[in-house]
């Protein structure tokens, strides 16, 4: 099944890299981007109007990410930093220098630290509550670090780190070592954390990954090389299927046990470089290198 875009969400300029839809909160649910023309912008998550934009980076920002309340936000720049914001406010609160570019962030569960990870394939752990003190260093990978999420286990919190190398980390930031470690056959573009929070979605050159966030074992494979490279995949809500997007410029959304298309969606002039479930599960967004945000509706009522 072919569709076209349900509504675009205009405002950026040069492509877009990065999607996150907050929780829910008080006052609703929020869609965070991240953009190569310097800035980071700020929606509602169901209708995808503009609430406010990042300003003040010098150089394409690679990845954004607001914290569990929505009231934070973090981002990576090719500047050679990191920012937090007040996402309320949208006021700079702290900027952390680094020595090359900066490609992802995330914040850790209790919001007092921000993680950061680039080109000098090492984690910088900041706290906010000593914006002037040296951060924690995590040390191991051996090329560019692309993606960063934190989690909370029964054991503190943990970093998973994926990137060039082909090998996906997880590290206990309590003794700051690395604690596993799975290697795969392609470069690791992004990581998505299911809705329920027990599986990870990876993207990795051709394949698509589902894997048990507490021990990293695969569950489930597929290879899926007509997408020209997956940049970015995602599991719905349900878990009964599952989009990814990539170097052709087309959307797909696939049934999750046999990896059948169930929809393709077009529209974008370029790459597609991140897509993401909205949290009713009822439409998937998706950003590109045409500068665009898109949300798609799920046209197959057997998969909502």
């Amino acid at each position: 099944m072919v569709t076209s875009s349900d509504f675009i969400c205009p405002g950026h300029s040069r492509p877009v890299v990065g999607l996150q839809y907050s929780a829910e909160t008080e006052d609703g649910t929020f869609l965070l981007s991240a953009c190569h023309d310097k800035t980071a912008m700020l929606r509602d998550g169901e209708s995808g109007d503009w609430i406010g934009t990042f300003e003040g980076h010098n150089g394409a920002v690679w990845w954004a990410a607001l914290n569990p309340t929505a009231t934070l936000v973090a981002t990576a720049s090719g500047d050679f930093s990191a920012k937090v914001w007040n996402a309320i406010t949208g006021d700079e609160q702290y900027t952390f220098k680094h020595k090359h570019i900066v490609r992802t962030v995330d914040w850790t569960p209790d919001s007092r630290r921000v993680a950061t990870a680039g080109k000098e394939q090492i984690v910088r752990i900041f706290d906010i509550g000593k914006p002037d003190a040296e951060p924690d260093v995590l040390s191991g990978h051996e090329k560019l670090i692309k993606v960063l999420l934190c989690t909370n286990e029964p054991s503190g919190v943990q970093l998973l780190t994926g990137g060039d190398d082909k090998t996906l980390r997880t590290w206990d930031l309590r003794t700051l070592k690395q604690s596993q470690q799975l290697d795969l056959d392609g470069a690791i573009t992004s990581v998505a954390m299911s809705q329920d929070g027990k599986m990870l979605t990876v993207a990795a050159g051709d394949d698509v990954l589902f894997l048990d966030r507490a021990t990293l074992s695969i569950i489930r494979k597929h290879s899926i090389p007509t997408i020209n490279g997956v940049n970015s995949a995602a599991l719905h809500p349900n878990g009964r299927s599952f989009v990814a997007g990539g170097g052709n410029f087309w959307v797909y959304l696939y049934d999750y046990e046999t990896c059948e298309e169930l929809q393709c969606s077009k529209g974008h002039h370029g790459p597609v470089y991140c897509v993401r479930f909205g949290p009713s599960g009822q439409y998937y967004t998706s950003g590109g290198d045409d500068g665009t945000i898109r949300t798609w509706r799920v046209q197959n009522s057997d998969y909502l």
